[in-house]
């Protein structure tokens, strides 16, 4: 056999199985009645603090650092 058939078949199955798993997720997806979503929805929506995290601050970038020990270094 071809070793060009052989890895375009093994992609075919790979497609198909994928489809697979997406079939059944949808069904399992789809099964739930809507008062059960809705509780679901409630319950994680009760679990959430009312307080904000406060935002983590972003890296400093290099050229950032460098011009803040170039200040420093001008001060003294």
């Amino acid at each position: 056999m071809n070793v060009w058939k052989a890895l375009g078949l093994a992609g075919m199955v790979g497609v198909a199985a994928t489809g697979a798993l997406v079939v059944r997720s949808e069904r399992k997806r789809r099964a739930y009645a809507p008062e059960e979503v809705r509780d679901r929805l409630h319950r994680r929506f009760a679990a959430v603090p009312d307080e904000p995290q406060p935002a983590a601050t972003a890296p400093r970038s290099r050229g950032q650092q460098l011009r803040s020990r170039l200040r420093f270094s001008r001060a003294r």
